[in-house]
């Protein structure tokens, strides 16, 4: 028989407490924001007098259904309400030594009580053991807090479809787009997946919460810079950082790059416009990504001629896989000039300093210093390149574009499909056909040229090659009705024995032509009609027959000239 008490803890006497005696117990009184207090004294460890306290609420001590003692907190003021949460464990213990009541769905669902915080503490762990990026990780919860703070989800028990749908109706009044509406969606999800997943929840709905349709709502839409565009990016890149610095910004002047500077912040500048362009670069012609780019260090490049490539870190690549990069050859040497210039910088503090002059550069050091800033920078490079950040189709150009640029190059140059894939890194060749691949630069007018010529040949009135003047509906008029006999086969009598599919009858019996049709010197009633021949040749399989077309308009002008002749007769 379990019981319900209160918790005694003990803690040294409050400064300036009074100690009396009532009766044979020695009671410690003291005041606390002008209430008095007291509590009970008892000896501690060496003999010091320390106040004995309890809890504010009840605890439960019993036997759970494997016969383990357990306490847990109840919770409760009221000793009452404590006895009354002590029955119900107790009646669940009897229940699952039954058999009557599934133990994990109960602790499933003590578990999705338990505030949403901590879950959030729990999965943060979960995800930085599975070493997501951090910014992943930030994101995730800053999702997941802001979906359960707007729908009121205190706990995961609350999760709730209909309020997730409400809040995405809302998101959509407010201009959210597709893509960040299905972030919040999916991040929600992911956390509510693994609460299932650790028995802190018995099962959800959310996946059933509608995807919005992206293809329907692009936002960003990025574009390819062409070969031209590149090339004045590149080389207004170089320039700007010095003759910005050297444009008077103020006076008679102004406008004119004749500021005069040190020969030492020439140098600074140069080198800096040098390391911008080379950034450019590198991205364009390897579909590095910006934060890939940053992190990479001179040790995990192989410069060698013909065979240069650059080694990711699984850590700080996006798909975490460590890719090999393949580096063009002029790349390469630009890459190792760069890094001869850095070296000889190094050295030169170095020996100024008095310090040893190093050979090599450490492995650990970056190959370029990306600002951070990068977005914006790339924004003036364009307005003094003459390149316009959005297109007549409202897609524009920025950091990552440039790696859209690199997508597309390789399929303006004739690389396979599979190929563009592997170099772009992408896990679905639809991503790189589709999204990464700018087809508004593809030449297809020139791919339709290269399909091979198809003459028409072999026929009375069939062309070879050569156009012919369209006819007009004047030369279908004036013309015969000799449509059918050039089109239609001949037909046949499929009881003459002398007739075979696909030849015309033997003429072995004398014929009158009356109207333009012949008529046998035989009874009419003896003579099949000519739209029986023709549902009989139709009816054995005649070979090489024309359309349907063709045998219904034999069949009408056979019917229409047909009852002439039979009156005549």
């Amino acid at each position: 028989m379990g019981a319900v008490f209160k918790k005694q803890s003990t803690r040294a006497v409050p400064v300036g407490a009074e100690i009396v005696v009532k009766g044979a117990e020695r009671i410690a009184r003291w005041r606390v924001r002008g209430k008095l207090r007291t509590a009970p004294l008892t000896k501690g460890t060496g003999g010091a007098d320390r106040i004995v306290t309890e809890s504010a609420t009840y605890f439960a001590k019993y036997r759970d259904a494997t016969g383990k003692v357990v306490v847990r907190p109840t919770e409760c003021r009221d000793k009452q309400a404590a006895e009354q949460m002590l029955k119900k464990w107790e009646r669940e213990g009897e229940q699952i030594k039954s058999g009557t009541l599934d133990r994990k769905a109960l602790d499933a669902a003590r578990q999705a009580a338990v505030p949403l915080e901590e879950h959030l503490a729990a999965y943060t762990r979960s995800l930085i053991a599975a070493e997501v990026s951090d910014t992943y990780r930030s994101n995730v919860l800053r999702a997941v807090r802001c979906v359960s703070k707007d729908c009121g989800f205190a706990t995961p028990a609350d999760f709730d479809r209909e309020a997730v749908e409400n809040w995405m109706a809302a998101r959509i009044e407010d201009g959210m787009s597709a893509r960040s509406r299905n972030y919040y969606r999916e991040s929600l999800i992911a956390f509510a997946n693994w609460c299932v997943g650790t028995g802190r929840l018995v099962g959800h709905d959310l996946n059933r919460v509608p995807k919005a349709d992206q293809k329907s709502d692009p936002r960003r839409q990025r574009r390819s810079l062409t070969e031209d565009e590149l090339k004045r990016l590149l080389a207004v890149a170089s320039v700007r950082p010095l003759t910005d610095t050297q444009t008077i910004r103020r006076g008679n002047r102004k406008g004119q790059t004749a500021a005069d500077l040190k020969p030492e912040t020439v140098a600074r500048l140069q080198a800096l416009g040098r390391e911008r362009a080379l950034i450019y670069k590198t991205l364009v012609l390897t579909g590095l990504r910006k934060n890939e780019l940053a992190t990479l260090t001179v040790g995990q490049l192989d410069l060698t001629a013909g065979s240069a490539f650059l080694q990711l870190d699984a850590a700080d690549e996006k798909s975490r896989e460590g890719n090999a990069i393949a580096i063009r050859d002029d790349l390469a040497d630009d890459l190792r000039n760069w890094l001869a210039d850095k070296l000889a910088a190094v050295q030169t503090v170095a020996r100024e300093a008095g310090e040893p002059t190093p050979t090599l550069l450490p492995g650990e050091a970056l190959l370029f210093d990306v600002p951070s800033g990068l977005v914006r920078i790339l924004d003036r490079d364009l307005v003094a390149a003459g390149i316009p950040k959005r297109d007549d189709r409202g897609r524009t150009v920025d950091v990552h574009a440039m790696r859209t640029t690199f997508g597309t190059l390789l399929s303006k140059t004739g690389t396979a499909p599979r190929t563009a894939q592997a170099a772009m890194r992408h896990s679905d060749i639809k991503l790189t056909m589709g999204v990464y691949t700018d087809t508004r630069l593809l030449d297809v007018r020139g791919a339709v040229e290269k399909l091979p010529t198809l003459p028409l040949t072999g026929g009375a009135g069939a062309t070879t090659g050569a156009i012919t003047e369209p006819r007009t509906s004047d030369d279908f008029a004036s013309a015969p009705n000799s449509v059918a006999p050039e089109v239609a086969p001949t037909p046949f009598r499929g009881r003459l024995s002398g007739a075979t599919p696909g030849t015309e009858q033997p003429n072995n019996e004398p014929q009158n032509k009356v109207d333009g049709i012949d008529v046998s010197a035989d009874g009419v009633n003896e003579k099949p009609s000519v739209t029986t021949t023709v549902t009989e040749g139709h009816r054995v399989g005649l070979i090489g027959f024309e359309p349907t077309t063709s045998w219904s308009r034999t069949k009408r002008s056979s019917q229409a000239e047909l009852q002439p002749v039979s009156s005549q007769l």
